[in-house]
Protein backbone atom coordinates (compact mmCIF):
# COMPACT_ATOMS: atom_id res chain seq x y z
CA UNK A 1 0.00 0.00 0.00
CA UNK A 2 0.50 4.10 -0.44
CA UNK A 3 0.13 5.62 2.88
CA UNK A 4 -0.46 9.37 2.84
CA UNK A 5 0.25 10.51 6.67
CA UNK A 6 -0.47 13.62 8.55
CA UNK A 7 2.14 14.08 11.81
CA UNK A 8 4.69 11.29 10.15
CA UNK A 9 7.70 12.72 12.65
CA UNK A 10 5.18 12.49 16.39
CA UNK A 11 6.26 9.82 18.34
CA UNK A 12 3.18 7.59 17.02
CA UNK A 13 3.40 8.75 13.36
CA UNK A 14 7.23 7.83 13.29
CA UNK A 15 6.80 4.81 15.02
CA UNK A 16 4.00 3.34 12.69
CA UNK A 17 6.33 4.85 9.84
CA UNK A 18 8.59 2.39 10.56
CA UNK A 19 6.36 -0.49 10.90
CA UNK A 20 4.90 0.73 7.67
CA UNK A 21 7.89 0.30 5.39
CA UNK A 22 9.39 -2.59 6.88
CA UNK A 23 6.38 -4.55 6.66
CA UNK A 24 6.75 -3.39 2.50
CA UNK A 25 4.22 -0.54 2.24
CA UNK A 26 5.56 2.98 1.27
CA UNK A 27 4.98 6.01 3.31
CA UNK A 28 4.87 10.12 2.54
CA UNK A 29 4.00 12.57 5.26
CA UNK A 30 3.61 15.72 6.04
CA UNK A 31 4.90 17.17 9.40
CA UNK A 32 5.55 20.51 11.15
CA UNK A 33 9.29 21.32 11.54
CA UNK A 34 11.57 21.08 13.56
CA UNK A 35 12.54 16.98 13.56
CA UNK A 36 13.37 16.27 17.58
CA UNK A 37 17.83 15.65 17.10
CA UNK A 38 18.34 11.98 17.15
CA UNK A 39 14.62 11.55 16.13
CA UNK A 40 14.32 7.83 14.36
CA UNK A 41 12.76 9.21 11.19
CA UNK A 42 12.96 6.46 8.32
CA UNK A 43 14.85 7.57 5.42
CA UNK A 44 12.75 5.67 3.24
CA UNK A 45 9.36 7.95 4.61
CA UNK A 46 9.00 10.70 1.90
CA UNK A 47 8.83 13.65 4.00
CA UNK A 48 7.33 17.34 3.54
CA UNK A 49 7.52 19.85 6.66
CA UNK A 50 4.41 22.56 6.60
CA UNK A 51 1.38 23.18 8.25
CA UNK A 52 -1.45 21.07 6.37
CA UNK A 53 -3.93 23.66 8.24
CA UNK A 54 -2.59 26.09 5.52
CA UNK A 55 -2.56 23.74 3.06
CA UNK A 56 -4.68 24.06 -0.44
CA UNK A 57 -7.35 21.58 -0.86
CA UNK A 58 -5.57 21.07 -4.40
CA UNK A 59 -1.86 21.00 -2.43
CA UNK A 60 -3.86 18.39 -0.44
CA UNK A 61 -4.89 16.45 -3.43
CA UNK A 62 -1.73 16.44 -4.52
CA UNK A 63 0.00 14.57 -2.03
CA UNK A 64 -3.11 12.04 -1.53
CA UNK A 65 -3.56 11.41 -5.09
CA UNK A 66 -2.86 7.53 -5.65
CA UNK A 67 -2.36 6.77 -2.24
CA UNK A 68 -4.36 4.17 -0.90
CA UNK A 69 -4.29 4.54 2.76
CA UNK A 70 -4.60 7.95 5.07
CA UNK A 71 -3.22 8.14 8.42
CA UNK A 72 -4.37 11.33 10.87
CA UNK A 73 -1.57 10.95 13.45
CA UNK A 74 -1.56 14.78 14.57
CA UNK A 75 -4.21 16.93 16.54
CA UNK A 76 -4.23 17.82 20.22
CA UNK A 77 -5.11 16.11 23.76
CA UNK A 78 -6.90 17.15 26.78
CA UNK A 79 -2.83 18.29 28.01
CA UNK A 80 -2.76 21.06 25.58
CA UNK A 81 -4.25 24.13 27.38
CA UNK A 82 -6.49 26.78 25.41
CA UNK A 83 -7.84 30.19 25.92
CA UNK A 84 -11.94 29.62 26.74
CA UNK A 85 -13.60 28.62 24.35
CA UNK A 86 -11.24 25.36 24.42
CA UNK A 87 -13.74 23.50 22.46
CA UNK A 88 -13.14 25.59 19.66
CA UNK A 89 -9.52 24.82 19.34
CA UNK A 90 -10.86 20.97 19.35
CA UNK A 91 -12.59 22.04 16.37
CA UNK A 92 -9.97 23.18 14.80
CA UNK A 93 -7.29 20.77 15.25
CA UNK A 94 -9.37 17.76 15.84
CA UNK A 95 -12.36 17.62 14.50
CA UNK A 96 -12.70 20.33 11.18
CA UNK A 97 -9.43 18.52 9.97
CA UNK A 98 -11.19 14.77 9.50
CA UNK A 99 -14.08 16.06 7.86
CA UNK A 100 -11.91 18.29 5.85
CA UNK A 101 -9.12 15.34 4.98
CA UNK A 102 -11.47 12.36 4.62
CA UNK A 103 -13.38 14.76 2.33
CA UNK A 104 -10.16 14.77 0.12
CA UNK A 105 -9.49 11.64 0.61
CA UNK A 106 -12.75 9.97 -0.92
CA UNK A 107 -11.91 12.36 -3.78
CA UNK A 108 -8.57 10.74 -4.11
CA UNK A 109 -10.23 7.35 -4.28
CA UNK A 110 -8.39 6.43 -1.03
CA UNK A 111 -9.63 3.06 0.22
CA UNK A 112 -8.82 2.62 3.53
CA UNK A 113 -8.22 5.68 6.55
CA UNK A 114 -7.10 5.22 9.98
CA UNK A 115 -8.23 8.36 12.63
CA UNK A 116 -6.03 7.86 16.02
CA UNK A 117 -8.62 9.38 18.80
CA UNK A 118 -9.17 8.76 22.47
CA UNK A 119 -10.00 5.85 24.98
CA UNK A 120 -12.59 8.54 26.60
CA UNK A 121 -14.91 8.38 23.72
CA UNK A 122 -15.25 4.32 24.64
CA UNK A 123 -15.98 4.65 28.04
CA UNK A 124 -18.43 7.94 27.43
CA UNK A 125 -20.25 5.28 25.53
CA UNK A 126 -19.65 2.92 27.77
CA UNK A 127 -20.88 4.62 30.85
CA UNK A 128 -23.46 6.61 29.18
CA UNK A 129 -24.77 7.49 33.19
CA UNK A 130 -21.47 9.31 34.09
CA UNK A 131 -22.21 12.06 31.46
CA UNK A 132 -18.78 12.34 30.90
CA UNK A 133 -19.62 14.14 27.53
CA UNK A 134 -21.44 16.90 29.56
CA UNK A 135 -18.76 17.27 31.95
CA UNK A 136 -15.65 17.31 29.41
CA UNK A 137 -15.28 19.12 26.42
CA UNK A 138 -12.69 17.39 25.65
CA UNK A 139 -14.52 13.71 25.59
CA UNK A 140 -17.42 15.38 23.79
CA UNK A 141 -14.98 16.52 20.70
CA UNK A 142 -13.44 12.94 20.77
CA UNK A 143 -17.25 11.52 20.16
CA UNK A 144 -17.55 14.20 17.23
CA UNK A 145 -14.52 13.48 16.05
CA UNK A 146 -15.25 9.74 15.96
CA UNK A 147 -19.19 10.48 14.40
CA UNK A 148 -17.34 12.60 12.08
CA UNK A 149 -14.71 10.17 10.57
CA UNK A 150 -16.85 7.21 10.80
CA UNK A 151 -19.68 8.82 8.72
CA UNK A 152 -17.71 8.77 5.48
CA UNK A 153 -17.35 4.94 5.76
CA UNK A 154 -18.70 3.52 2.81
CA UNK A 155 -18.49 0.26 0.11
CA UNK A 156 -15.44 2.31 -1.55
CA UNK A 157 -13.49 3.73 1.86
CA UNK A 158 -12.89 1.99 5.28
CA UNK A 159 -12.78 4.10 8.31
CA UNK A 160 -11.16 3.15 11.71
CA UNK A 161 -11.09 5.20 14.57
CA UNK A 162 -8.32 4.06 17.36
CA UNK A 163 -9.36 4.95 20.94
CA UNK A 164 -5.95 4.64 22.34
CA UNK A 165 -5.06 5.11 26.49
CA UNK A 166 -1.92 5.80 28.01
CA UNK A 167 0.43 5.63 25.34
CA UNK A 168 4.71 5.04 27.24
CA UNK A 169 7.73 5.08 25.19
CA UNK A 170 10.29 7.74 24.12
CA UNK A 171 11.71 9.57 20.98
CA UNK A 172 14.85 10.93 21.48
CA UNK A 173 14.67 14.75 21.28
CA UNK A 174 10.74 14.69 22.27
CA UNK A 175 9.88 16.06 25.09
CA UNK A 176 7.09 13.23 26.87
CA UNK A 177 3.86 14.32 27.79
CA UNK A 178 4.75 12.63 31.08
CA UNK A 179 6.73 15.49 32.48
CA UNK A 180 3.34 16.88 34.03
CA UNK A 181 2.84 13.72 36.16
CA UNK A 182 6.87 14.51 37.62
CA UNK A 183 6.18 18.13 38.57
CA UNK A 184 2.88 16.59 40.23
CA UNK A 185 4.70 13.96 41.94
CA UNK A 186 7.79 16.09 42.96
CA UNK A 187 5.20 18.80 44.35
CA UNK A 188 4.05 16.42 46.64
CA UNK A 189 6.93 15.68 48.76
CA UNK A 190 8.26 12.57 50.31
CA UNK A 191 4.96 10.73 49.58
CA UNK A 192 2.39 10.17 46.72
CA UNK A 193 -0.82 11.01 47.18
CA UNK A 194 -3.44 9.41 44.61
CA UNK A 195 -6.51 7.79 44.70
CA UNK A 196 -7.35 3.97 43.56
CA UNK A 197 -8.17 2.95 40.68
CA UNK A 198 -6.11 2.26 37.49
CA UNK A 199 -5.74 2.63 33.52
CA UNK A 200 -5.51 0.40 30.25
CA UNK A 201 -1.98 1.29 28.13
CA UNK A 202 -0.08 0.79 25.62
CA UNK A 203 3.62 1.15 24.54
CA UNK A 204 4.55 3.46 21.29
CA UNK A 205 5.56 -0.11 19.41
CA UNK A 206 1.90 -1.53 20.24
CA UNK A 207 0.27 1.78 18.87
CA UNK A 208 2.09 1.32 15.94
CA UNK A 209 1.18 -2.23 15.06
CA UNK A 210 -3.02 -0.95 15.90
CA UNK A 211 -2.60 1.20 13.14
CA UNK A 212 -0.90 -0.83 10.55
CA UNK A 213 -3.07 -3.47 11.41
CA UNK A 214 -6.67 -1.39 11.20
CA UNK A 215 -4.70 -0.15 7.84
CA UNK A 216 -4.39 -3.59 6.64
CA UNK A 217 -7.27 -5.32 8.39
CA UNK A 218 -10.62 -3.05 8.82
CA UNK A 219 -13.40 -3.09 6.60
CA UNK A 220 -16.60 -0.74 7.03
CA UNK A 221 -17.10 1.97 9.78
CA UNK A 222 -15.43 0.60 13.21
CA UNK A 223 -14.11 2.39 16.52
CA UNK A 224 -12.12 -0.17 18.49
CA UNK A 225 -11.09 -0.15 22.19
CA UNK A 226 -7.53 -0.03 21.94
CA UNK A 227 -5.77 -1.54 25.28
CA UNK A 228 -3.72 -4.31 26.71
CA UNK A 229 -1.87 -3.86 29.77
CA UNK A 230 -4.21 -2.95 32.74
CA UNK A 231 -2.44 -1.86 35.65
CA UNK A 232 -3.59 -0.01 39.06
CA UNK A 233 -2.10 3.41 39.76
CA UNK A 234 -0.36 1.50 42.74
CA UNK A 235 1.46 -1.03 40.20
CA UNK A 236 2.40 1.94 37.56
CA UNK A 237 3.32 4.47 39.93
CA UNK A 238 5.63 1.73 41.78
CA UNK A 239 7.29 1.79 37.76
CA UNK A 240 7.32 5.71 38.20
CA UNK A 241 9.29 5.72 41.97
CA UNK A 242 11.84 3.09 40.35
CA UNK A 243 12.95 5.12 37.49
CA UNK A 244 12.55 8.41 39.85
CA UNK A 245 14.86 6.80 42.17
CA UNK A 246 12.58 6.30 44.76
CA UNK A 247 11.20 3.55 45.23
CA UNK A 248 10.41 3.11 48.13
CA UNK A 249 8.35 5.61 48.27
CA UNK A 250 5.03 5.79 50.11
CA UNK A 251 1.94 5.90 48.56
CA UNK A 252 -1.24 7.23 50.28
CA UNK A 253 -4.97 6.89 48.67
CA UNK A 254 -6.86 9.71 48.63
CA UNK A 255 -10.29 9.58 48.67
CA UNK A 256 -12.92 10.80 45.57
CA UNK A 257 -13.89 14.40 47.25
CA UNK A 258 -10.50 14.70 48.16
CA UNK A 259 -9.25 14.64 44.45
CA UNK A 260 -11.92 16.67 43.38
CA UNK A 261 -11.12 19.57 45.79
CA UNK A 262 -7.46 19.59 44.20
CA UNK A 263 -9.80 19.74 41.15
CA UNK A 264 -11.33 23.07 42.49
CA UNK A 265 -7.69 24.31 43.43
CA UNK A 266 -7.03 23.29 39.36
CA UNK A 267 -10.22 25.28 37.57
CA UNK A 268 -9.82 28.39 39.77
CA UNK A 269 -6.63 28.40 38.97
CA UNK A 270 -7.24 27.88 34.86
CA UNK A 271 -9.12 31.00 35.23
CA UNK A 272 -6.78 33.06 36.79
CA UNK A 273 -4.64 31.98 33.46
CA UNK A 274 -7.15 32.86 31.30
CA UNK A 275 -6.81 29.34 30.14
CA UNK A 276 -9.37 26.19 29.56
CA UNK A 277 -8.92 22.73 29.99
CA UNK A 278 -10.58 19.98 27.97
CA UNK A 279 -11.40 17.75 31.20
CA UNK A 280 -13.18 19.22 34.19
CA UNK A 281 -10.65 18.80 37.04
CA UNK A 282 -13.15 18.08 39.63
CA UNK A 283 -14.96 15.39 37.65
CA UNK A 284 -11.77 14.16 36.45
CA UNK A 285 -12.17 12.82 40.31
CA UNK A 286 -14.56 10.11 38.78
CA UNK A 287 -12.70 8.73 36.20
CA UNK A 288 -9.43 8.38 38.28
CA UNK A 289 -11.06 6.80 41.28
CA UNK A 290 -12.60 3.95 38.55
CA UNK A 291 -10.36 1.22 36.79
CA UNK A 292 -10.88 2.55 33.07
CA UNK A 293 -9.50 -1.01 32.23
CA UNK A 294 -10.26 -2.35 28.39
CA UNK A 295 -10.01 -5.92 27.26
CA UNK A 296 -6.92 -6.67 24.74
CA UNK A 297 -9.11 -8.33 22.44
CA UNK A 298 -9.61 -5.59 20.25
CA UNK A 299 -5.75 -5.13 19.86
CA UNK A 300 -5.02 -8.50 19.45
CA UNK A 301 -7.91 -8.73 16.57
CA UNK A 302 -5.69 -5.61 14.86
CA UNK A 303 -2.32 -7.91 15.22
CA UNK A 304 -1.13 -6.16 18.29
CA UNK A 305 1.75 -8.22 20.74
CA UNK A 306 2.85 -8.77 23.68
CA UNK A 307 5.46 -5.51 24.47
CA UNK A 308 7.88 -4.17 27.35
CA UNK A 309 5.17 -1.77 29.31
CA UNK A 310 7.60 -1.68 32.80
CA UNK A 311 10.62 -0.99 30.52
CA UNK A 312 8.31 1.72 28.13
CA UNK A 313 6.83 3.65 31.45
CA UNK A 314 10.41 3.72 33.07
CA UNK A 315 12.22 4.84 29.84
CA UNK A 316 9.74 7.65 29.43
CA UNK A 317 9.81 8.49 33.11
CA UNK A 318 13.35 8.66 33.08
CA UNK A 319 13.40 11.48 29.79
CA UNK A 320 10.42 13.30 32.24
CA UNK A 321 12.55 13.56 34.72
CA UNK A 322 15.48 14.81 33.04
CA UNK A 323 12.69 17.20 30.86
CA UNK A 324 11.35 18.84 34.22
CA UNK A 325 15.55 19.05 35.71
CA UNK A 326 16.22 20.95 32.32
CA UNK A 327 18.68 18.80 31.42
CA UNK A 328 17.77 17.96 27.89
CA UNK A 329 16.88 20.17 25.35
CA UNK A 330 13.44 18.73 24.09
CA UNK A 331 11.25 19.20 20.89
CA UNK A 332 7.55 20.53 22.45
CA UNK A 333 4.29 18.56 21.13
CA UNK A 334 1.96 20.57 18.78
CA UNK A 335 -0.97 20.51 17.08
CA UNK A 336 -0.36 19.63 13.67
Amino acid sequence: MKIFMIGGTGLLGCAAARLFIDKGHSVKSVALPPVPEGAPIPEEMELSFGNYLEMSDEELKASMEGCDCFVFAAGVDERVEFPPPVYAAYEKYNINPVKRLLTVAKECSVKSCVILGSYFAYFAKEYPDMKLCEKHPYIRSRIEQEEVALSFADDDMSVAVLELPYIFGVQPGRRPVWVILIEQLSNMGKITMYPKGGTAMLTVRQVAESIVGAAELNKGANAYPIGYYNLTWDEFLKIVHKAMGVPDRKIIHIARWMFALYGKKMMNEYKKRNVESGIDAVYLADIMCMNTFIDKKWSVSLGVGDDDISAAIYDSVLLSVEAFEGRSRLVDMKGE
